[in-house]
């Protein structure tokens, strides 16, 4: 019934996609069979992910047969002649596994070996068409909703002393090393999610079974609910809208591509070394081709995930979640990707999705019942604050930017208190006392 629905899902996007001129995730993931995959170490990522119900003998052999098959296509383009400019050069291998590993296990496995196969297939699957699903949101986004909401979310920001502006200065003065951690750190989210997700998923194959609740569930439902706000508040960020776009790092940055040289559209070129005044805000046109995925920050809400769940993982892993937390949160801020007012909101959302799903594990009880009440009216409210109440924001910034805090505290604390009461708690007998000696 779920496959039936993520298919329903899939088709029904790729219409919409096809209706403004723009190959859709189907057409994407099926060209990637066999041409240059968008992100070959996305691919690996969700083969190692399908690994995760095989035992370590057919691992090495799966992973043997993907890098076989990368090797034999990078063969085959030397010799022709063939350059890869748009995409990677390795990773067809890894989609080739997964599709061979779903072949055996309708034609070779039964019962619970089949299931469980399919399972880990249908994981590393989900991942690849929830990028390519967002992929397709955010072509739509930059089609369909011509209007931003920036200016009122920069006047917003003033009740949280603009942060965008201030850590975009950190980051270009910090020079080339600073940003090109920072952006590595951005970039490669998906694999720090993997890591963590591998640790929740070790035991599978010794106990065939997934456990009820890991990482890959958050991330997934976030990618799927997460851009329908782009449609509800668009938004494009500092650097586009009070900037000269991306080409303000091209000389630093290690990876990024070409940019034009402006954004015509911009309201002004003074991101980050001169905050916006403080006006009347009103909707701006802006082009077609800039995502409007600012408001929630999905990258804070991912990383915020991958902070939850790396809790209970080794002292390692939780030091590498701390850190990704904290250096997505001054790249998304740094590279002027998004305001301080979307990483609240990404923060709460994340915990209002986490919050449903362990409520749905765990049996609707009051208070799981509360705790994503809770979330979904913060989350409103803060949208609402944001659309009808920046100027009063921005006038009254030591009495709005606190609230604004306090009111993603409070579901911080919610979500902490209602998670560890479900959590199972180890009884210790009782030891009878020792009895007196008789004299």
């Amino acid at each position: 019934m779920v496959g039936v629905a993520v298919l329903g899902f899939l088709v029904a996007l790729e219409c919409a996609v096809r209706h403004y001129g723009l190959p859709g995730p189907i057409t994407t993931l099926g060209r990637e069979v066999i041409f240059p995959p968008k992100s070959g170490g996305l691919l690996y990522a969700g083969m190692a992910l399908m690994l995760v119900v095989l035992t370590w003998r057919q691992r090495c052999i799966a992973l043997g047969a993907a890098i076989g098959v990368d090797i034999a296509f990078w063969v085959v383009r030397s010799a022709a002649g063939i350059r890869v400019v748009d995409g990677h050069p390795f990773g067809i291998g890894a989609l080739w596994v997964i599709l061979g590993c779903a072949v055996l296990a309708v034609t070779r496995r039964t019962g619970r070996e089949r299931v469980l196969l399919l399972q880990g297939v249908g994981l590393a699957l989900l991942l690849m068409v929830g990028r390519k699903t967002g992929d397709a949101w955010l072509a739509i986004t930059a089609r369909a909703r011509p209007m931003v909401l920036d200016q009122y979310v920069a006047t917003a920001d003033h009740a949280l002393g603009n942060p965008s502006w201030l850590v975009g200065r950190i980051v270009t003065a910090s020079g080339p090393i600073g940003y090109n951690v920072l952006d590595f750190v951005y970039g490669q989210l998906p694999v720090a999610a993997v890591l963590v997700a591998l640790y929740q998923l070790r035991d599978v194959a010794a106990d065939r079974r997934f456990p009820r609740h890991h990482l890959v569930r958050t991330f997934l439902l976030i990618g799927l609910l997460g851009p329908a706000f782009y449609m509800i508040f668009p938004v494009v960020g500092p650097v586009f809208a009070y900037g000269t776009g991306a080409e303000h790092w091209q000389g630093i940055s290690l990876w990024a591509a070409p940019m034009p040289p402006s954004v015509p559209w911009a309201v002004a070129d003074v991101w980050p070394r001169a905050l916006p005044p403080v006006g009347a805000p009103h909707l701006m046109a802006f082009d077609r081709i800039t995502p409007r995925n600012c408001m929630p920050s999905l990258h804070t809400a991912w990383a915020t995930a991958i902070f939850i769940h790396s809790r209970k993982g080794p002292r390692a892993l939780r030091y590498g979640g701390t850190f990704w937390l904290v250096a997505t949160l001054a790249a998304t801020l740094g590279f002027g990707y998004h305001y301080g007012a979307d990483l609240i909101a990404g923060v709460v959302f994340t915990l209002t999705i986490e919050g449903a799903l362990r409520a749905y594990d765990h049996g609707w009880d009051r208070s799981g019942i509360r705790l994503v009440a809770h979330g979904s009216t913060v989350f409103v409210a803060l949208l609402m604050s944001y659309r009808y109440l920046p100027v009063e924001m921005a006038v009254h910034p030591w009495l709005a930017g606190p609230l604004l805090l306090l009111a993603m505290a409070s579901v911080v604390y919610s979500y902490v208190r209602t998670s560890a009461s479900w959590e199972p708690r180890t009884v210790l007998a009782r030891q009878p006392l020792p009895r007196p000696e008789m004299v």
